[in-house]
């Protein structure tokens, strides 16, 4: 049951949110030793805020809906551990602003979904359930795999590389990153304040489309409406295409084919060679300031941070001020180039990971999210299939700053022809 249905369900009387929590915690009890997608999860604790559900007349559309919170966003009466030992056992004195709107909502905070460290690259527990020899990717690796397992309807997860995109793909659901700053990011741990976005992790775009509008007030209409005129779409290979595999590479051609088909106008968008630096910039940008938001944790904790991170917290304190604001510079001509580039198109196509989800040993590599994180831009990620090895694939669909309202409304079109053409 998704969540648009389950919230249905409960507003004409057929189900209770304690039946849906209920549900959610035996599918918990049954995978979460192999799946491994919580940091912390009390049954008790949420069926005593479903029962509270059950015992008033619904709120909103997210009344009585469990919801997964990634580990890095602040829960005043669950552990919030930042997937950092440094912060083991850690318990925020308030709800970061999403989970009090959850909350007043009617909203059940279901646990928390286990983060990378601090919401980085560091392998962590969680593994893939469409093959749990591999990564669900990262860092908002529980969300994802929640999702994707049937764990919980709904997950919040957050984005600063490609931290939703990329484990979204990689488990087969729909990941949407929002315009920056489109819902309220007080008490998230922050990393890094030019980038860090909150996210959904859902299985369907109308799911996402739910607890998008109730958190940030965006008018949203997910319905396939027979009269919409077909999409204008760009589709996008970008710079970095060498680096996506045979498989993904066919993938979003034959997406683009299939939505030519239905009735898309789709032009090939060629970005100028100064996109080409853009994964470079993001890097440069976020080191920065990565090195200054996490100056508590390496001056007095740095024997708890992981090898791999502090490498990139010493890279971070390599950056100058000059060339922090370089990248800024260079950050601002891409969003002209590519506001321009959007009087043309209504949606880009681009992948969302290079390939398939790789083994434990890494999260995979967050080559085609990273440029468009730095742009601002709302994304979202749709299943298309999948690869050579029967793991899932993505297409990522790609909106103008500030056009969220009509990502969702082209990207549940987009949902539609891949469905169908899936037989679905």
């Amino acid at each position: 049951m998704s969540a648009s249905e389950a919230s249905a369900a409960i507003h004409a009387g057929q189900l209770t949110s304690e039946a849906l929590v209920s549900a959610c915690l035996e599918r918990i009890a049954q995978r979460e030793s192999e799946v491994r997608a919580w940091a912390w999860i009390d049954p008790e604790h949420a069926l005593m805020q479903a029962r509270a559900c059950d015992s008033e007349q619904p709120r909103s559309r997210l009344h009585g809906i469990p919801v997964g919170i990634k580990d890095v966003i602040d829960t005043f009466d669950m552990p919030t551990g930042y997937g950092s030992p440094i912060y083991d056992g850690h318990r925020p004195v308030a709800d970061a602003a999403c989970v009090s709107q959850i909350r007043e909502l009617g909203g059940v905070i279901l646990g928390k979904t286990v983060s990378t460290e601090f919401a980085t690259r560091h392998p962590n527990k969680t593994r893939n359930p469409h093959r749990l020899s591999q990564t669900p990717g990262g860092s908002s690796s529980g969300s994802a795999a929640a999702v994707a397992d049937f764990m919980a309807p709904l997950a919040l997860g957050t984005q600063t590389s490609s931290s939703v995109i990329r484990p979204a793909a990689y488990c087969g659901v729909c990941g949407y990153k929002p315009t920056f700053g489109l819902i309220n990011r007080a008490g998230l741990k922050f990393l890094s304040e030019s980038l860090d976005t909150i996210g959904i992790l859902s299985r369907t775009v109308e799911d996402a489309a739910m607890l998008a509008s109730e958190l940030s007030g965006i008018a949203v209409s997910t319905p396939v409406d027979s009269r919409q005129k077909p999409p204008r779409i760009g589709l996008c290979r970008t710079p970095f295409w060498a680096h996506a595999d045979s498989a993904v590479q066919d993938s979003l051609l034959t997406v683009a084919g299939l939505l030519e088909k239905a009735g898309a106008q789709i032009s090939e968008l060629n970005l100028p060679s100064e996109f080409s630096r853009m994964n470079e910039v993001q890097i440069a940008l976020s080191a920065y300031e990565f090195y200054r938001a996490l100056s508590h944790e390496r001056t007095r904790h740095a024997g708890q941070i992981s090898v791999s991170l502090t490498r990139r917290i010493a890279a971070g304190g390599k950056v100058t001020r000059a060339g922090y604001e370089a990248a800024q510079a260079a950050t601002r001509d891409a969003q002209h180039w590519i506001a321009r580039a959007f009087e043309r198109f209504d949606l880009i196509i681009a992948p969302s990971a290079p390939a398939e989800a790789p083994d434990m040993s890494s999260t995979g590599e967050p080559t085609f999210g990273l440029m468009w994180t730095l742009l601002q831009l709302p994304c979202m990620t749709l299943p298309c299939g999948v690869g050579a090895a029967g793991l899932p694939l993505g297409v990522q669909v790609v909106a103008a700053h500030g056009a969220d309202t009509a990502l969702f409304d082209r990207a549940v079109w987009v949902e539609r022809v891949l469905s169908v053409a899936g037989g679905k």
